[in-house]
């Protein structure tokens, strides 16, 4: 017994020792990735958001058809996710098929579909294996049974990873969450289970559907547009916006970087002002 219990004790250090060396070896490397990159840890944002734009375009300088650009695109998102992963960042929203996509032609929604059908199954190990969440955001009743399916199934493979969320917006429109929202909370008034003057926009946020998700500190737009195109408008009140004329099956890890970069330059207030002297002057 003395024997087994000398035996515990050296395999229990010797765990520890390599737990110690694991992590001694993690900071190390951290800090080497955060050097190579140029970005400050400690100014990373929690929640990027992206309005993937310019597939069409793409294959069209091409002259290739839509779906190419669309297939590249998928790429882009394969490099995107590494890098928000490795950079530690939290959440990463993708606006993948707004619901005003519905209304493109029925072949191109058709082949939309087939992609993100693929993209689920063909990253769901991938996913997993980088402690990566997928979440959806939107209309999910409104995609075809078949995806619905390997989403379910996606969602349920990875619900216990922590290290980042891939929040992928599908068949979404910020209009149309905010009025479910509203609705959600007039029916809670009429049944008496709120009262009207309770309404805060603490209650509206936890009736979205990014409730359990935080705000997103930046946003970015590729391919030239400089609009929301109905994007996240209520939680991204205060989100610090970019715009590139950048495809986005162009877009790179180093235009992203030095994105995250600039963003840790930006002196964000939040709508309040610095007093820089005693004199209460601002700036």
């Amino acid at each position: 017994m003395k024997s087994d219990k000398h035996n515990i004790s050296s395999a229990d250090s010797v765990d520890n020792v390599n737990d110690q060396d694991n992590y001694q070896n993690y900071k190390s490397d951290r800090i080497q990735k955060f050097q190579q990159y140029g970005i400050d840890p400690s100014k990373l944002p929690r929640h990027v958001a992206i309005i993937m734009d310019g597939n069409g375009r793409w294959a069209k300088k091409r002259l290739m058809n839509r779906v190419v650009g669309h297939e590249r695109g998928s790429e882009t998102v394969r490099s995107i996710v590494t890098s928000c992963r490795e950079l530690e960042i939290d959440v990463l929203t993708l606006y993948a098929f707004s619901t005003e996509n519905w209304s493109r032609p029925k072949a191109e929604v058709t082949a939309l579909m087939g992609l993100l059908k693929k993209f689920i199954i063909s990253e769901r190990e991938t996913l997993h294996k980088q402690g990566i969440r997928l979440q959806i955001t939107g209309q999910k009743a409104r995609l075809p049974l078949d995806v619905r399916q390997e989403i379910d199934i996606t969602m349920s493979h990875t619900a216990k990873n922590k290290k980042m969320c891939l929040n992928l917006a599908l068949s979404y429109g910020s209009r149309e969450e905010i009025v479910n929202a509203v609705r959600k909370i007039a029916l809670k008034v009429k049944k008496g289970k709120l009262s009207s003057d309770k309404i805060t926009e603490e209650i509206i946020t936890e009736h979205l559907y990014t409730s359990k998700l935080p705000d997103p500190d930046m946003i970015i737009r590729t391919s030239g547009e400089m609009r929301l195109s109905n994007f996240l408008l209520w939680q991204s009140a205060y989100a610090e916006l970019f715009f590139t004329p950048t495809l986005w099956p162009d877009f790179k890890e180093q235009e992203f970087v030095e994105m995250v970069k600039e963003y840790q330059n930006r002196d964000r207030r939040f709508g309040k002002v610095v007093c820089s002297s005693n004199d209460g002057s601002q700036h």
